[in-house]
């Protein structure tokens, strides 16, 4: 049973960083390409970055330039380092495991979320 497990969300300050950390268990992590999702409150779930599973990666409009996801295949983690964060950067962060080695093939599993406040 796949199980997906995320961490270093918390509290910081506007211009600040925060690096995010997902742990996969239960199914080959190399295989599979993997994702971080966002979602603000009233907002929808909205697309933040992906890896797939050669490391090849994309961004969001709104986080290229001070978001970057990587994965390290030995420790099942994928993680999204953060950088000058702002305000709108608030949100729930959600890792995904994706159903197949690039981003086509969609994104079936999910952790439980990890709370990011960017706030003074």
């Amino acid at each position: 049973q796949v199980q997906l497990v995320e961490s270093g969300g918390g509290l910081v300050q506007p211009g600040g960083s925060l690096r995010l950390s997902c742990t996969v268990s239960g199914v080959t992590f190399s295989n599979y390409a993997m994702t971080w999702y966002r979602q603000a409150p009233g907002k929808e779930r909205e697309l933040v970055a992906t890896i797939s599973a050669g490391g090849s990666t994309n961004y969001a409009d709104s986080v290229k330039g001070r978001f970057t996801i990587s994965r390290d295949n030995a420790k099942n983690t994928v993680y999204l380092q953060s950088n000058t964060l702002k305000s709108e950067d608030t949100a729930v962060y959600y890792c995904g495991k994706g159903s197949g080695p690039t981003p086509g093939w969609g994104f079936g599993s999910w952790g439980q979320g990890t709370q990011v406040t960017v706030s003074s």
